[in-house]
């Protein structure tokens, strides 16, 4: 027991040096970035070459689609787009179903489109548009307790994973760790099953370990339901 509290202690006192470090270089990254936030308007809304226009899928609010289990990608940290859209374009990340057309959109822009891009969906005023629980356990879809997500995020699991808010904050720690309160239920379930079995491994490592990876392993089905239930729905506002 003391030892699974000591481990957990430092898991969260590295994380926070961690996130202390990337706070430093996002400052740096987004001070010195370079966008035209009307090319970024216009690949997203009509693509560009062999890049599909992005609205097809994510909406043209870039609010996301839980039946094609898009993201929302409006506001959840222009850096983080970035990197997101690079690692696709590089092969270091490859979605499941039809996210997986995002390594060829992605390659099919240069680096500067990317910037553009993600400071267009930066430049978005905030809306909510919550995912319809009742809709997706209709069809089938095993949706969990917001209550019960809601402690999970705000508090954690003791002894087992610290609260989400403790890195993303509560509306998001933009610009290198995504804003994920109004991310879509589905794909917050897709993105927590990918990282517990390893699928996506781009996530943050703390001495070689990775972060996102590592709490997820110790997440249950229904855990990740009860999150992803809570994250989908809450405002914007800290509870």
């Amino acid at each position: 027991m003391r030892k699974s509290t000591f481990m957990f202690s430092s898991w969260l006192m590295l994380s926070s040096v961690m996130l202390q470090s990337q706070a430093v270089f996002a400052a740096d990254a987004v001070a010195n970035i370079r966008a035209d936030v009307a090319n970024g308007q216009t690949i997203y809304n009509e693509g560009k070459g062999d890049a599909t226009a992005c609205q097809g899928c994510h909406g043209e609010k870039a609010l996301g689609n839980d039946s094609m289990g898009a993201p929302r990608l409006a506001n959840i940290g222009q850096i983080y787009v970035v990197k997101q859209l690079n690692e696709f374009a590089e092969g270091k990340r490859i979605a499941p179903g039809v996210g997986v057309a995002m390594n060829d959109i992605a390659k099919a822009l240069n680096e500067q489109d990317r910037r553009d891009v993600a400071a267009y969906l930066d430049s978005f005023e905030y809306e909510t548009e919550p995912s319809d629980l009742k809709s997706l356990a209709a069809d089938g879809s095993k949706v969990g307790k917001p209550e019960i997500g809601k402690l999970i995020v705000t508090k954690g699991i003791k002894g087992q994973v610290p609260a989400c808010q403790d890195c993303h904050g509560f509306s998001g720690r933009a610009p290198l760790i995504p804003a994920i309160n109004q991310q879509k239920f589905v794909y917050l379930v897709n993105q927590l099953n990918s990282f517990r079995d390893g699928s996506r491994a781009n996530d943050p490592a703390v001495n070689q370990f990775g972060v996102m990876r590592g709490i997820a392993k110790k997440l249950s089905d229904e855990n990740i339901a009860d999150i992803a239930a809570f994250l989908s729905t809450v405002t914007r506002a800290a509870p």
